[in-house]
């Protein structure tokens, strides 16, 4: 909500002043002491053995905070996680970058992180699908793969002994994103969970969610298997890719919307969930509005209402 700079009236901002207080009162109180900010206590068993991790620190026999964030407890470690720091890289995450640089063997990615991210020429399928050691001409061929600006969906695969941070693309699912819209949100609201990629069929479009905070709204593309198609039918269907160079206005429309819902959500401070998306989308059209007016400050409110009754409905169910 910090980041929220809308011209409300009066009544409008009472609205969003009560939704925003039913979703606090119906968080648990299980998890009440989740959220803290500098200098609040943080409950903990004294009779066990606790370990002191990152934003703690002990104060005449108690556990304080000394930074605003989430209280994380892995065993006896409790440390407190910060909302607003920056992407920390995890092992298989799934994240979306940009190319800002083609240099030998590998691309260079810019990820929302503190460095860059390395993704190797060996480290990622060729257009053929074969699998194969990778030669000059190759190396040579780069750009006709991915060049400077585009849009790639990886895989993180860790640090190397060189100290980069080195993603992988051995899947056909990843690789270069294209007719869709990159939008950057606050790494925190993407919750790590099974599955990051969402066709949304009824509107024929994708939606992957970065754990970098990177979120790509785009036409749907199929996922094909190259190793077990025939020469002949995967010649017809590149020269049927080549004459479809556009996408249709209904799909066009279908993603400007969703990716309107997004920064809805972001700016609101919600946790990006595609079952939420949905229902924004789904809000927009029921109240015949043109795209832009998502991100007006009637809609605004009517999301924040929407998503309280939405969870207070949850919570009944429970």
């Amino acid at each position: 909500m910090r980041g929220l700079q809308l011209s409300l009236s009066k009544g409008q901002k009472l609205r969003l002043e009560r939704a925003l207080e039913k979703l606090e009162s119906l968080s648990s109180k299980s998890n009440s002491d989740a959220s803290v900010k500098v200098a609040d206590d943080i409950a903990v068993n004294n009779e066990d053995a606790i370990l002191k991790g990152h934003g703690t620190i002990e104060l005449d026999g108690r556990l304080v905070a000394t930074l605003c964030g989430v209280v994380e407890r892995v065993n006896k470690l409790v440390y407190v996680r910060s909302l607003r720091a920056r992407y920390k890289p995890e092992i298989g995450d799934i994240i979306i970058g940009r190319v800002i640089e083609v240099a030998p063997k590998r691309w260079r990615l810019e990820i929302n992180f503190s460095q860059d991210a390395v993704l190797m020429l060996s480290s990622m399928n060729l257009p053929d699908g074969i699998q194969r050691r990778r030669t000059a001409v190759d190396e040579l061929n780069m750009r006709s793969i991915f060049e400077e600006n585009d849009v790639i969906c990886a895989e993180v695969r860790g640090f190397q002994h060189d100290g980069c941070l080195h993603l992988q693309a051995r899947s056909q699912k990843y690789g270069k994103l294209k007719r869709g819209q990159l939008l950057t949100i606050p790494p925190y609201l993407v919750k790590k969970r099974k599955q990051h990629f969402h066709h949304l069929d009824q509107y024929g479009i994708d939606l992957i969610l970065g754990c970098n905070g990177f979120v790509w709204v785009g036409e749907h593309v199929e996922v094909r298997d190259e190793m077990v198609e025939d020469l002949p039918n995967k010649s017809e269907q590149e020269n049927e890719e080549v004459e479809e160079t556009y996408t249709p206005l209904d799909t066009r429309e279908n993603i400007c919307r969703a990716a309107n819902a997004v920064r809805v959500m972001s700016t609101l401070g919600f946790m990006i969930t595609v079952e939420v998306v949905t229902e924004i989308v789904s809000l927009s059209r029921s109240l015949n509005l043109d795209t832009h007016e998502m991100l007006g400050a009637e809609f605004y409110v009517l999301v924040a209402e929407k998503e309280a009754e939405r969870r207070s409905l949850l919570k009944r169910r429970k």
